[in-house]
């Protein structure tokens, strides 16, 4: 488009008020570029009625939403499933130590055997997994019916889910409870009905935390950039100003206030830099706060040992290359002695390995 195509100054701020107001992906546009170019303020506006803040089509957009939830869904199921089972294995753990250490009862060894038997043929049968018929047959020749048969008797499963049910309940109890402590410590003296009362809100507690972290960091990187943009703007416009007031001393100036007007540039000069120097050191404070001393000095062992590493590198590169360069000088004679070595070489492989093989026949 042509530079000189623009708009009228009611139609250029009525145009720059629409896509102002408009959630555009991210770009970097200023009120000239929309005020020079209608043509492609029309163009954005009709692209923001097809697409989000993303960048994404709207359709794209909804299936990209709805295929999340169905991750977070496999995702909570997964995790469910996981914690149960994990927890099965601390108590087969914690069951082990008891027995090392103490005498249990008939009825805790009972439950501890058929527990285990039961979780090591389940797992043994998902790792054989579905075989169709075409496939090659398993490297023991397993079937999953050959593992069912070592299965504990259905009445010692019974009986072993619903102990387990109320182990599982207890242990998943103290590990909430546990967590409930670490998250506010006060609760440590609270009853076991308290407690219970507070677990009951703790992930909604967390979440509340979790989302105002990431409301804190949305906001400082959002601050971040803006004050990125304003230190390039200030900047910009005090060298102009700068500028301006270097002209005007240039063409209006009077004899009687030359020196004034040198030194109230000199001034404004030291402003300038004043405040650039005062922009620099925000955002050296803001890499400190970021940097931290352990963080720098772990990148500068982190650059040293690269730079060890790089030196031998080249010392090795070295060595190879006069390696290399002797053997060039040796030309084709250095060929020929090699072929004739390495056919020696295998003759003599040959005829030792035929003596050994005469002397295993006459032993």
């Amino acid at each position: 488009m042509a530079s000189g195509d623009f708009c009228s100054p009611g139609e250029g701020m009525e145009l720059l008020q629409q896509v102002c107001s408009k959630q555009l992906p991210p770009c970097h546009l200023r009120e000239e570029d929309l005020l020079q170019n209608p043509h492609f303020s029309k163009l954005l506006l009709s692209l923001s009625q097809h697409m989000d803040e993303s960048g994404l089509s709207l359709i794209l957009a909804k299936e990209q939403t709805q295929a999340w939830k169905e991750v977070r869904l496999h995702k909570t199921t997964w995790l469910r499933f996981e914690i149960l089972h994990r927890v099965i294995q601390e108590l087969l753990v914690d069951d082990y130590v008891k027995i090392q250490d103490t005498n249990l009862t008939s009825e805790d060894k009972k439950f501890h055997e058929t527990l285990e038997q039961r979780l090591l043929v389940t797992e043994l049968t998902q790792l054989l997994g579905p075989r169709q018929e075409t496939e090659v047959p398993s490297l023991l020749g397993l079937e999953k019916s050959d593992l069912l048969e070592l299965m504990p008797p259905s009445e010692d499963c019974v009986w072993m889910r619903a102990r387990l049910a109320l182990e599982v309940e207890e242990l998943l109890k103290k590990k909430c409870f546990t967590l409930l402590c670490y998250h506010n410590p006060d609760s440590d003296s609270d009853s076991e009905t308290r407690k219970a009362e507070k677990v009951g809100k703790l992930a909604e507690v967390l979440m509340d935390e979790k989302q105002q972290c990431q409301d804190a960091k949305s906001q400082q990187k959002e601050q971040m950039v803006l004050l990125e943009k304003k230190s390039a703007t200030y900047s910009q416009v005090l060298l102009r100003c700068l500028a301006l007031l270097q002209r005007l001393l240039q063409e209006h100036r009077l004899k009687a206030q030359s020196e004034l007007d040198r030194s109230n540039a000199q001034y404004l000069e030291i402003k300038c830099s004043t405040l650039i120097l005062k922009l620099r050191m925000e955002e050296l404070k803001i890499l400190s706060d970021t940097y931290t001393a352990e963080k720098v000095e772990v990148h500068r062992l982190i650059r040293d040992r690269l730079e060890g590493a790089i030196h031998l590198q080249e010392q090795d590169m070295e060595k190879s290359r006069q390696v290399l360069n002797t053997y060039e000088v040796l030309g084709e004679e250095f060929d020929r002695l090699v072929k004739e070595y390495t056919q020696l070489k295998q003759a003599t492989e040959n005829k030792r390995w035929a003596l050994q093989e005469f002397d295993k026949a006459y032993r």
